[in-house]
């Protein structure tokens, strides 16, 4: 356990070291290019894409979610994101022109393998973004990405989840670019804030003592509520799944912008609510909407940038985490949750 009390905690403060090794040999900092050696694609092959489905299970699902929201964004490339166990009974339509991305941290979900099965079975080509190297669904499909997140032996995923949106990020980087409907500027400044990333989470990990003050004080919650808009919503979804999984508090994820539909009163006095606030496009919203919480009486941990000082007026406390890209912030935002 490298001195730590148990493995997931190891695993947490691994994160920096698994990321720098995602990157390596496929972000050179100095071009600032983003590659990928192992996959070697051609922009013919690239523009030939019509829509990618993105398969996973749980946690890789969630980063799937993120996923799409890279590869729609940057590479403008349709996408789905399916829940394996679902998609292997919905009769999906795929063709030569589609492209599975199937996600697993073992390479061994059976669920996710069953899903990479079939859409080879439909005359899809498939890519396996896993961290086990010789695994069955690295074995499967057309091609593979490591994330080399090394071993994970904790059961709730944390340094895979980070890897796993990173590779995610930077396949989109290099879609984008094949299919040149990325500019090269926005590539490159990708790649230079990703070459801090390790640092400013390494950093991130060095004082955490609010984050034991939260826990203290809220940890007794019977329900908690997790609020977020665009990327922060997809992010939302893993915060939720970590602290059902962990502390067995029951917790909901929910797009900021479905409150009015039914979710506003479950919002009762008292109930913490962790709002995530680091998509700018959709900021005055989610602000906006963590106010109608507030009105309700709700305890708000709101989740921004260093030097935003507008959200420390609406909610109850505020973690800061280094400011950064839209695209790279739930690298960041995720870890306190």
């Amino acid at each position: 356990k490298g001195g730590f009390e148990h493995f997931m905690l190891k695993e947490i403060y691994e994160q920096p070291k698994a990321m720098r090794d995602t990157m390596t040999g496929r972000l050179n900092a100095e071009s600032k290019l983003i590659t990928f050696p192992e996959l070697n694609w051609t922009p013919d092959e690239m523009s030939d894409i019509n829509k990618i489905f993105i398969v996973a299970c749980g946690t890789a699902y969630h980063a799937g979610i993120v996923g799409k929201y890279y590869l729609e964004q940057l590479a403008r490339v349709p996408v789905e994101v399916d829940i394996a166990s679902e998609f292997r009974y919905r009769n999906p339509v795929l063709e030569p022109e589609s492209m599975a991305v199937i996600i697993s941290q073992s390479g061994e979900t059976s669920d996710t393998l069953a899903a990479l099965r079939e859409a080879k079975r439909l005359g899809s080509r498939t890519l396996a973004v896993t961290n086990v190297v010789g695994s069955s669904i690295a074995r499967e499909a057309d091609q593979v990405v490591y994330t080399y997140a090394g071993p994970e032996i904790a059961v709730a995923s944390t340094k895979a989840y980070t890897t796993q949106l990173l590779a995610m990020l930077m396949l989109a980087v290099y879609v984008g670019r094949l299919r040149g409907s990325l500019a090269e500027e926005k590539a490159e400044a990708l790649a230079t804030g990703l070459v801090s990333i390790p640092e400013q989470i390494h950093k991130m990990l060095e004082d955490v003592d609010q984050i034991k003050v939260f826990a203290r004080e809220y940890g007794s919650s019977e329900d908690a509520f997790f609020l977020g808009r665009s990327l922060d919503y997809a992010v939302a979804l893993e915060g939720a799944l970590k602290l059902k999984e962990i502390s067995y508090i029951h917790a909901e994820a929910y797009a900021a912008g479905e409150l009015k539909h039914g979710t506003l009163a479950l919002i009762v006095s008292g109930v913490p609510v962790i709002v995530l606030a680091t998509q700018m496009d959709v900021y005055d919203k989610t602000v906006s909407n963590l106010q109608e919480v507030k009105a309700r009486e709700a305890v708000v941990i709101a989740i921004g940038f260093e030097g935003d000082t507008s959200l420390g007026k609406y909610a109850d406390h505020v973690i800061y985490i280094p400011k950064t890209d839209k695209y790279l912030a739930p690298l960041l935002a995720v870890l306190p949750l």
